[in-house]
Formats: structure tokens, C-alpha cells, sequence
């Protein structure tokens, strides 16, 4: 046995890392456990993303994505202010760049006001111009929240203070097994078992995964979507001041395309997104048999696919030409040119599908006896962590099992 724990957490990317740092804030005397199955913490969604600083700005009023997006916003900026990690509220602009998509700017206004954000501005194109010389459009929305951050060292930091408060973080730990023994689980790994009495599923790509490992039947399947990026050039950098998006597409669950300024002053365009042919596979040629067999024999997979065959369909050409991908970059700032852009890095997004083939559109808890699932936390759950771990925190009993 390596060791008793009143919590365990599996999985030590963003989420998991603020949940035991939020369980240790409440539980001061709870022995809090978090392993990671990768030789470092938050190696895969957490860092493999945009960088931003989301507001609250797209999300359907009284959802949990929401409610723990603008809180959460505001708890990461304290939490950047306070350990020195690097931000910058920047703001941003969504801008709208034909007649059809103006209705959809005027909803995500509302959408944003009913959120809580405050500040939105309409520009019209000579403000857009002002915030963003070269970008156009007919028609924006300036979000000031929005921001951009580096998350890996949010990460690191979130790691050394669960550490300070008491957490033990086992890195080179992946789970390989998941039982009840006597009101308490034992999860095994490749050097030993842990037990524990409670334990908080955020393994991201694999959560669905461990809740079949945990003996439990998930009621989604994770389905990974990789995004793309290129970035801008050295000297084309100056094309993009802060962060550039599009209205997004009202019929696919995606931001669409987009510009970021990177907090080490890069650029970035993207991310596209296409269906992945491995959990985690962030490189086209990326490709694990296990993974696909298992995504091609999910019903909701090919249901998802009917119902946007066009969209799919030009994906996985936009992520094979670069022409095609530039054309899109072009509708929001039109002197890009297909010279500008070299190949950036790609995430893996782990998304919730349901038999029917609906994406799920919010944050998605499973629970068991002594078990909590966070079984699905896309985009935002980088910027709103703490406050989901603080969400998650709030549902886990006190510790039994204490220092």
C-alpha cells in the first residue's frame, strides 16, 4: 500500500490542481493525494489551449460554464496577481463581418450582460480600426475582461501550493485499476495502491474511461477534437494588437478561428477543429487503434456527423490545406497571407458526446459512492479552475482520515 488518503484526485492538470488546492483551503487537516499519470502535471489540455482569459462572454446564462466562468476569471487574476504569474487583461473584439451575422452579435451581448460582464461596447468599423488597424469588420463587440495568461506557469504554481498546504503529488502515476474495499477506495497504480475515502475523477481525455474503471456506467463518451494552430510570423506580428474573433457559428459548437497575442508576444491563429484519431493526439499523423475503434463503434459519434456533414467535412480540409485555413484567418484581418503563418503547436479537446450525437454543452458531474466524476470540462475550464475546484470542493464530504 503507498499510502492512506482522505481525498484522492486523479489527474493533475488545471482542474484537479485547483480542486486539491481549494479541498486543502477548506479541509486544512485532510491528507489530499493527486496523481497524474504524465512525467509532469497539466501536459495536456490545460497547456495545449489559446491562453486566454475567458469572461463569460458565450455561455447561456444560468449555466455552470457561466456562473464558474466570470467567477472564475476573477479568482485566476487574483491568484496570477498574487504568485507572480503572467497575465494581461488585454480585452478583446468579436467581430461580426456580413449582414447575417449581426443578429448573432447582438445575442452574445445579452448573453454577456445577463452573464454579469460589464463594460461591453458595439464598435462600429472605424472603432474597430481603432482598437485593431488591420483588422475588418462591419460590426464588433469589445469584451475589456478577456485576457491572456500563461498557463503553465499558473499550473506550476497551483502544484507548489497544493504542495505547501500538505497535498502529495505523484507524478509517472497512471490509474490501472479502481475498487471498493470495505468503504473505501483503492486505486492502483503501475508502483502500489492508495486508498482513500473519497475520491475526484479529473482525468480530462480518459474521464469517461475511469468511470467505467470505477465500475460505473458513463452516460456520455469523451470524443477528442484536435485544434490546430499556426502562428504569425515575426515580422506580421504587428497585424494583431490582442485578441481578434469571429461571431461564432450559431449551428457548430466551436469559437471558429481566431487571433491571440501569447503572453511571451507571439501570435497565434486558430484553432480548427477536427476529429482526432487518438485521445491524445495532437499531431495529424497521430493515430491509436484502441482509441479510433472505439470512437467509430459510438453511435453518437456518426449521429454528430449527420447532423453537420458540411462543417466536418470542411475541417478536415481546412486542416490539410493552408490555403483554405488563411481564407478564414483573412475574413477577420485581410492582409494575412498564407507567407505569414508557420506551423504552431495543437490541443486535444476533450469533449462530451451523448448517444445522440448532442455535444454537451456544460460542465457534466457523475458521482458514485465515495466518487465524484468530472466528466466533462472543455473550454473554459482553464480560466474558471478554481472556482470549479472550489464547486467540487463544496461536494465532497469532510475528511475522515485526517493529518
Amino acid at each position: 500500500m503507498s499510502g492512506k488518503s482522505s481525498h484522492l484526485i486523479i489527474g493533475a492538470g488545471l482542474v484537479g490542481l485547483a480542486t486539491a488546492y481549494r479541498l486543502l483551503q477548506r479541509f486544512p487537516q485532510a491528507i489530499v493525494t493527486v496523481l497524474e499519470k504524465d512525467p509532469r502535471v497539466a501536459s495536456q489540455q490545460s497547456t495545449h489551449n489559446s491562453g486566454v482569459l475567458h469572461a463569460g462572454l458565450y455561455y447561456k446564462p444560468g449555466s455552470e460554464k457561466a456562473r464558474l466562468s466570470v467567477d472564475g476569471l476573477r479568482q485566476m487574476v487574483e491568484f496570477c496577481r498574487e504568485h507572480g504569474v503572467p497575465h494581461e487583461i488585454c480585452g478583446k473584439i468579436v467581430v461580426a463581418t456580413k449582414q447575417a451575422e449581426l443578429p448573432h452579435l447582438a445575442d452574445l451581448e445579452n448573453r454577456g450582460r445577463l452573464n454579469g460582464l460589464v463594460g461591453l461596447r458595439r464598435l462600429g468599423p472605424e472603432q474597430i480600426r481603432e482598437q485593431e488597424p488591420h483588422a475588418a469588420g462591419i460590426a464588433a463587440l469589445h469584451v475589456p475582461q478577456e485576457g491572456i495568461v500563461d498557463y503553465r506557469a499558473a499550473a506550476d504554481r497551483l502544484a507548489l501550493e497544493v504542495q505547501r498546504l500538505g497535498g502529495r503529488i505523484e507524478v509517472g502515476a497512471p490509474v490501472i485499476g479502481l475498487s471498493r474495499r470495505q468503504g473505501e477506495w483503492i486505486v492502483r497504480t503501475p508502483s502500489g495502491e492508495h486508498a482513500s475515502a473519497f475520491v475526484v475523477n479529473c482525468g480530462g481525455l480518459h474521464s469517461d474511461r475511469l468511470v467505467k474503471l470505477a465500475g460505473g456506467s458513463p452516460t456520455v463518451q469523451i470524443v477528442p477534437f484536435r485544434g490546430e494552430y499556426f502562428e504569425l510570423k515575426p515580422e506580421r506580428r504587428h497585424l494583431v494588437r490582442n485578441l481578434i474573433y469571429p461571431v461564432p457559428n450559431p449551428t457548430f459548437p466551436f469559437l471558429g478561428v481566431h487571433f491571440t497575442r501569447m503572453i511571451g508576444g507571439g501570435v497565434e491563429a486558430g484553432p480548427n477543429a477536427v476529429l482526432a484519431f487518438a485521445r491524445e493526439g495532437y499531431r495529424k499523423t497521430d493515430f491509436n487503434f484502441a482509441d479510433f475503434v472505439e470512437a467509430a463503434l459510438f453511435p453518437g459519434l456518426w449521429r454528430f456527423i449527420a447532423n453537420y456533414p458540411s462543417i466536418a467535412g470542411y475541417e478536415f480540409y481546412r486542416s490539410l490545406s493552408k490555403a483554405a485555413f488563411c481564407r478564414s484567418l483573412q475574413r477577420l484581418v485581410p492582409e494575412i497571407t498564407v507567407a505569414d503563418l508557420q506551423a504552431g503547436g495543437a490541443g486535444v479537446r476533450a469533449q462530451a458526446m451523448t448517444r445522440a450525437g448532442r455535444l454537451v454543452d456544460d460542465f457534466h458531474f457523475e458521482t458514485g459512492p465515495g466518487i465524484l466524476h468530472v466528466v466533462n470540462a472543455p473550454s473554459p475550464a482553464a480560466t474558471a479552475s478554481l472556482a470549479l475546484g472550489a464547486r467540487i470542493a463544496a461536494l465532497v464530504p469532510p475528511p475522515v482520515l485526517q493529518h
